[in-house]
C-alpha cells in the first residue's frame, strides 16, 4: 500500500477524478498474469483488491502486493519491457490506467505531469533506501521521511475515494 500512497498523495483529487474514469476495472483469476517479462505493457496498474505476486522469470519471488500497490511504474518511466512476471495469487483486481492517456493528459496539464512524475521520484528513492537497509541496516530502517508522514493520511484517503468511485460508491 506504500507504493500507492506516495504517488496518490501528490496528486490532486481531480487528478484521482480523470484516473477512476479514463481507467478499467480488471478481474483477475489465481495465477492469471499481469505483467509477463519481456513483454510490453500498455497500462499502469493499480490494485483495488487482492494479492499478486512479482517473480523474476526463473521463478525468484520479488515482492508480494496487495490493496493500494501500484504495478508497471518501472515500465511507465522507461522504454524497455517488464523484466518480471507479475501474477495474481487469490482473486483480485487492479484498475488499469492506459499510458497513452495519461501520458496526453500530462501533454495537456503539465502541474498534473509534475505531481506525478516527483511521486514517482519519491516512491524510486524509497524503493532504494529500503534495499540499501536490508544491506546494511541502520537506525533509521523502515522509518518513512517526515514530508512523508505529514501526506499520509491524505493518501490514504484518496486511496478509500478511489476505490469506492471505481466500485460505484462515491460520484
Amino acid at each position: 500500500m506504500r507504493k500507492a500512497l506516495y504517488i496518490l498523495g501528490d496528486l490532486e483529487d481531480r487528478d484521482i477524478i480523470w484516473m477512476s474514469r479514463q481507467g478499467n476495472m480488471r478481474s483477475l483469476d489465481p495465477g492469471e498474469a499481469l505483467v509477463t517479462a519481456g513483454r510490453e505493457i500498455a497500462d499502469l496498474f493499480f490494485v483495488t483488491e487482492g494479492t499478486l505476486v512479482v517473480t523474476l522469470p526463473g521463478g525468484i519471488e520479488l515482492a508480494e502486493l496487495g490493496t493500494g500497490d501500484v504495478v508497471g511504474e518501472m515500465s511507465f518511466v522507461e522504454k524497455r519491457p517488464p523484466s518480471a512476471n507479475v501474477t495474481a495469487t487469490e482473486p483480485s483486481r487492479v484498475l488499469a490506467v492506459p499510458k497513452t492517456a495519461m501520458l496526453a493528459a500530462f501533454r495537456e496539464d503539465p502541474a498534473m505531469a509534475a505531481r506525478f512524475y516527483r511521486a514517482l521520484a519519491v516512491f524510486l528513492s524509497d524503493r532504494l533506501r529500503s534495499i540499501s537497509e536490508q544491506t546494511q541496516p541502520g537506525d533509521a530502517a523502515g522509518e518513512l521521511d517526515e514530508g512523508l508522514l505529514d501526506m499520509l493520511h491524505i493518501a490514504g484517503d484518496r486511496m478509500v475515494r478511489l476505490i469506492g468511485m471505481l466500485e460505484g460508491r462515491i460520484h
